[in-house]
C-alpha cells in the first residue's frame, strides 16, 4: 500500500458534525496514572494511537498489564511503588516526548539502569530539559554527547525533594518533575511557566497531595510522597490539537460550516481558538461542561468571509503550541502582516516546525521573514495555489503531514505528500475523516 497522499482537488464546501480521537496528552498520562494506581483502572475513547500504544508497552516492561476491548482499556495497577525491575530494561518511547520525558520521573527509584530509546525525530531532541531536574532528586544519568537519546536512567533509595524554576513553558519537564516529587520523600516545589495543566487535574481529582497557586505567568506547584493512588476510570475527550485541523480547514473553504463533539477545551490548550478570533473566524462553544476537572464542549466553526492578520501575543504561545502550523495556513490567506514571535518551543517538537512550516507557506506563494524564533507572514486573501507541489523528509512529523493535507484541500494544487503513516503517532483516523468531509 502507497504511503504517500495524492490530492489535485480542492473541498467543496462542507456543512458536517465530526468526532475526532481521544486527547493524546490526556491519554498517555492516564496510563502512567493507573500504572500506579491500586487496582483496576478503566477508559473509554482511549486514544489507540503509537504514542499511547508505546505508553502501554513501556509499563508491562515494570509488570503492569492492561488488556484493550469494546473501545476500553483496563490497566491492572500494583500500587505507587508496584513497578517490577529487573536488569537490562530498555523502553522505547517511539516518537513520543511526552512518554519519554514524563516516564523518566516515575523511574527516579529504579534500583536497575533502564535505557530510554526513541524514533529518529525522538532522538533529536533535548531531554537535558528533565534529566537536570531529576538528577537533583537523587537519579543518575548517562546520556550521549549531544544530550539526547538513548540515554539510561538509575534511580536512587534516597530520594530528596527539589526547589526547581521551569520557565520554559514545558508541560512534559513540569509533569516529569511532579511524578518524581510523588517518589520523593518530602515537598518538592515548582515554580513554573504557564502550560498545559492535564497533570495537576489528574492530581487533584485523585486527591494527591498537590497545590497550585496560580500567579500571572507562573505557577507555583507544591507535591508531596504519595503513598497511594485510586484507580482511575476515565472517558478520555477528544483531542483539540486533532480538532484543530477540521477548524482551520473549515475556516479556509468558503461557506462551510463544522461542529466538533466532545472537545477538551482547557484553557492551557485553547490558544488556537483565541488566535483564529482575533483573525476573525467565528468559532462557538456548545453544550459546555466539566468532566473530573476538565472543561468538555462541542465546537461550532463557521467559515468567516474575510480573514484578519495577527502580531500574535507571545502570552498565547504555550497555549497552542502545537496548532502553529495550521495556524500559519490560516495567516497566509489573511489580509496584511502576521507576526508571531518567541516560538522557540516549536523548535523543540518532532522536527524544526518554524522552520518546515515556512517552507511549507513559501512552495505555496507566500512570502515569509524567518527568525530562530520568529516568523512574518505575508498574506494574500486571493491565494490561489496551481502548481505541483511535493512535502517530503521531514522527520515523518504527524502535523506536517496534516497540515499539507490542509493546505492542499483548502488552496488547491497538485500536491504528493509523503510518510502518510505517520498520523498514527498521533491520530490514525484523520485520513478516514477527511475522505468523509469530501463526500
Amino acid at each position: 500500500m502507497s504511503n504517500k497522499v495524492i490530492i489535485n482537488h480542492k473541498i467543496s464546501q462542507f456543512k458536517k458534525t465530526i468526532n475526532v480521537s481521544g486527547d493524546k496528552s490526556i491519554s498517555i498520562r492516564w496510563v502512567l496514572f493507573s500504572s500506579l494506581a491500586s487496582g483496576v483502572s478503566k477508559a473509554k475513547n482511549l486514544l489507540m494511537s503509537e504514542d499511547v500504544k508505546a505508553a502501554l508497552n513501556a509499563i508491562k516492561q515494570f509488570g503492569i498489564k492492561s488488556e484493550f476491548k469494546n473501545n476500553i482499556c483496563k490497566i491492572f495497577g500494583k500500587g505507587i511503588n508496584g513497578y517490577k525491575y529487573k536488569e537490562k530494561i530498555v523502553i522505547d518511547a517511539k516518537n513520543s516526548g511526552t512518554l519519554g520525558r514524563l516516564i523518566l520521573g516515575l523511574l527516579i527509584n529504579s534500583p536497575y539502569p533502564v535505557k530510554l530509546i526513541g524514533d529518529k525525530s525522538l532522538s533529536k531532541r533535548d531531554f537535558t530539559r528533565v534529566t537536570k531536574p531529576l538528577s537533583k532528586f537523587g537519579a543518575t544519568f548517562q546520556l550521549n554527547k549531544n544530550k539526547t537519546l538513548p540515554l539510561k536512567i538509575i534511580g536512587s533509595k534516597n530520594l530528596v525533594p527539589i526547589n526547581y524554576l521551569e520557565n520554559k513553558g514545558s508541560a512534559q519537564c513540569k509533569s516529569s518533575i511532579i511524578f518524581g516529587g510523588i517518589r520523593a520523600n518530602g515537598t518538592t516545589v515548582i515554580k513554573a511557566r504557564k502550560s498545559r495543566n492535564h497533570t495537576e487535574i489528574l492530581c487533584k481529582y485523585l486527591n494527591l497531595p498537590i497545590t497550585v497557586k496560580t500567579k500571572k505567568n507562573f505557577d507555583q506547584i507544591k507535591i508531596k510522597n504519595v503513598k497511594k493512588i485510586k484507580p482511575l476510570n476515565y472517558n478520555i475527550p477528544s483531542d483539540i490539537s486533532s480538532s484543530a485541523f477540521f477548524i482551520v480547514l473549515t475556516a479556509l473553504t468558503k461557506n462551510s460550516r463544522i461542529i466538533i463533539k466532545n472537545i477538551n477545551i482547557n484553557p492551557s490548550r485553547i490558544g488556537i481558538i483565541i488566535i483564529l478570533r482575533k483573525m476573525g473566524v467565528k468559532i462557538t462553544f456548545k453544550n459546555q461542561r466539566i468532566y473530573k476537572g476538565e472543561k468538555i464542549a462541542d465546537i461550532k466553526v463557521k467559515s468567516p468571509k474575510n480573514l484578519k492578520s495577527i502580531n500574535c501575543p507571545s502570552k498565547l504561545n504555550s497555549g497552542a503550541i502545537d496548532e502553529f502550523l495550521v495556524i500559519f495556513l490560516v495567516a497566509a490567506k489573511a489580509k496584511g502582516i502576521s507576526f508571531f514571535k518567541n516560538l522557540d518551543e516549536l523548535n523543540q517538537k518532532e522536527s524544526p516546525r518554524l522552520k518546515l512550516g515556512s517552507e511549507i507557506l513559501n512552495k505555496i506563494g507566500i512570502k515569509t521573514i524567518l527568525t530562530k524564533n520568529s516568523i512574518k507572514i505575508f498574506g494574500n486573501p486571493n491565494l490561489k495555489v496551481t502548481k505541483k507541489i511535493v512535502i517530503k523528509n521531514y522527520l515523518k512529523d504527524h502535523r506536517i503531514f496534516m497540515t499539507s493535507v490542509i493546505a492542499a484541500l483548502s488552496l488547491g494544487g497538485n500536491w504528493t505528500i509523503h510518510d502518510k503513516d505517520s498520523i498514527n503517532t498521533s491520530f490514525p483516523h484523520f485520513m478516514k475523516i477527511i475522505n468523509n468531509l469530501k463526500k
